[in-house]
Formats: structure tokens, C-alpha cells, sequence
């Protein structure tokens, strides 16, 4: 199609397509472990805040996703028997997340996937690299943002 060119060439167009390229490709390697990529990073983020409570808002924020996106995981999680709720002993309204045994071995797994290909990333392109495509990626966010809130 005619517009392809100037999709490749909008920095904007060609973040959305490898965002969701990438997310379908890390939901493709995450099946081995029955989970998807977000699962993963919740699972994960849990396991890191062990000897702290974990809420979903602090993950929401973390994710920059909304409190339903962390809820639906949080129960897929659930269902999977991998964390369990427990009634915040401050607030009854709320509850921290903690993983079960098997939740913590599945996290290791997932950490394990996740550093392996952290380290493919590096030696192929360098922690460098990475850095500045990181800034330049965060400096387009931080122009649409701007744009945005002009509107």
C-alpha cells in the first residue's frame, strides 16, 4: 500500500508496529512457560518486591497500564494457582499480592528467558546502542506527549 512509506518514515507509526510486532513475538517465546509477556512482568515485578506488599495501583503505575489490565492479570495468575491475595491488614478496600511456591519457581524461569535475551541484545547491538535508542525512543514519547496536551 501507498501509505507503507510513509508509515516507516513517522516515528510514532513505526514505534506502534514494533511494539506490537515485539508483543507478539514475547507472548511466542513466553508460551513455553503458559504465560504472556505482561503476565510475565507481574509475576516477575512480584517476585523482585518479595519483602515488600505489592498492590495492583503500584503495578499499574510501574506499567503504565490501567488498573483493569493489572486486575484481568491478577486473576489469570490466580487461576493459574501461581499468587494469592491476601486483605491489606490497613485497608480492608485493598490487598497485596504474593507468589506461591510455584509462582516464585515460574518467575525464576521467566527471569532466567528474560536475561538470556538481554544478553543476546547486548552482545549483538551493545549496551550502548541500546542506551541512545532508549533516548531516542523516550524523546519521541516526550514530543507526542507535548503535542497532546497542546490539543
Amino acid at each position: 500500500m501507498r501509505i507503507e512509506s510513509f508509515l516507516r518514515q513517522s516515528p510514532i507509526f513505526e514505534a506502534s508496529r514494533i511494539a506490537r510486532r515485539l508483543d507478539a513475538e514475547l507472548n511466542h517465546i513466553l508460551r513455553s512457560e503458559e504465560l504472556s509477556f505482561f503476565e510475565s512482568l507481574v509475576l516477575v515485578a512480584i517476585f523482585f518486591e518479595e519483602s515488600r506488599p505489592v498492590n495492583p495501583s503500584q503495578l499499574a503505575a510501574t506499567f503504565s497500564t490501567s488498573r483493569g489490565n493489572v486486575s484481568h492479570c491478577i486473576s489469570s495468575l490466580e487461576a493459574k494457582g501461581l499468587l494469592q491475595r491476601k486483605i491489606n491488614a490497613e485497608d480492608a478496600r485493598g490487598f497485596h499480592l504474593s507468589l506461591k511456591p510455584h509462582g516464585k519457581k515460574r518467575a525464576m524461569r521467566v527471569i532466567g528467558i528474560l536475561d538470556q535475551m538481554q544478553r543476546l541484545f547486548e552482545s549483538k547491538i551493545g549496551t550502548a546502542e541500546l542506551k541512545k535508542t532508549f533516548d531516542h525512543l523516550r524523546a519521541v514519547e516526550e514530543l507526542c506527549v507535548a503535542i497532546a496536551r497542546a490539543k
